[in-house]
């Protein structure tokens, strides 16, 4: 009970501002399975996830890349939403992921194999992979679910950009939400305007009981989720995307006109998703410390 209550109280705090978190909503868990028409987001970028847990296509003719597979449960539909736009499963050459938890990696066996595409990760993501989410250094570690594991990851360092044929792909470390918590940035073209992606992750924290962030024992853990917000406020953004959409995501996309300024196109938004990650901090911190004050 008391693990429960830590958590629909961080819910609280973060539902605003993040998605990601954990959440007794039924409603909310419902829209992780629920179908979503795929589309374009902006030239060669498509949308193919359900319509509360992002899966990101990025195409070439050389081949294409997967951001995220949502649930296991969704593959079946991830690879619809993929046809239905007209290109081949097969054609995917390269998976990347977000974070470890189930509703981003759980189907990312399965689509490897569906593909026979290859996976890129974080090491510390790469790590929690071939554990199938049983990650204990995860804040999350034993109030998630698990899912198929996954091995022969390709590790990718912080800072490098991946390729597929003409596609190049950076890499940002944004730990926080998990250990291997991963941003990805590239740019996508129409006509002659092209936007700077970004795929950033989730920043809530929440946790399982006993986790702290400001652990003294773990310095790391407020060093490097400050350093992911101050990652996300230096990065170059055109259209801002997260493992669950957010902002009126899709109320934007369906007012996009050929010819015309896409309306998901907000060059302010990685900087005001850092602020709100700033906020969710110092509530975190402000929770800690009340929690460590009641225990003295």
């Amino acid at each position: 009970m008391k693990r429960w209550i830590v958590l629909c109280a961080l819910a609280f705090v973060t539902a605003s501002v993040d998605a990601a978190a954990p959440s007794a909503d039924p409603d909310f868990r419902a829209t992780w399975t629920q179908p979503q028409q795929p589309f374009r987001i902006y030239g060669n970028t498509y949308y193919v996830g359900s319509h509360g847990l992002s899966a990101i296509l990025i195409t070439s003719p050389e081949g294409h890349v997967l951001i995220d597979s949502t649930l296991q449960d969704n593959v079946a539909m991830i690879e619809s939403n993929i046809r239905a736009l007209g290109f081949r499963v097969q054609d995917i050459k390269l998976i990347l992921n977000s974070h470890t938890h189930s509703d981003h990696a759980g189907g990312i066996a399965a689509l490897m194999h569906d593909s026979g595409a290859r996976v890129a990760a974080s090491a510390k993501s790469a790590k929690a992979l071939a554990l199938g989410g049983n990650d204990p250094d995860d804040p999350q570690h034993g109030i998630g679910s698990f899912y198929p594991k996954v091995t022969d990851v390709r590790i990718v360092a912080d800072g490098e950009t991946v390729h597929v044929g003409s596609l190049a792909l950076q890499m940002h470390a944004m730990p926080g939400h998990t250990p291997g918590s991963t941003g990805w940035t590239w740019r996508s073209c129409e006509r002659d305007r092209c936007v700077s992606m970004v795929y950033a992750d989730s920043i809530s924290l929440l946790s399982a009981d006993g986790y702290r962030y400001a652990d003294p024992a773990h310095p790391e853990r407020l060093a490097d989720y400050r350093r992911t917000l101050a990652t996300l406020s230096a990065l170059p953004c055109g259209i801002l995307l997260t493992p669950h959409p957010r902002d009126g995501f899709f109320d934007k996309a369906a007012r996009i006109e050929a010819g015309k300024p896409s309306p998901l196109i907000d060059t302010q938004a990685c900087k005001a998703y850092a602020a709100e990650g700033q906020k969710i901090l110092e509530e975190r911190l402000r929770m800690e410390a009340s929690q460590m004050a009641k225990k003295h």
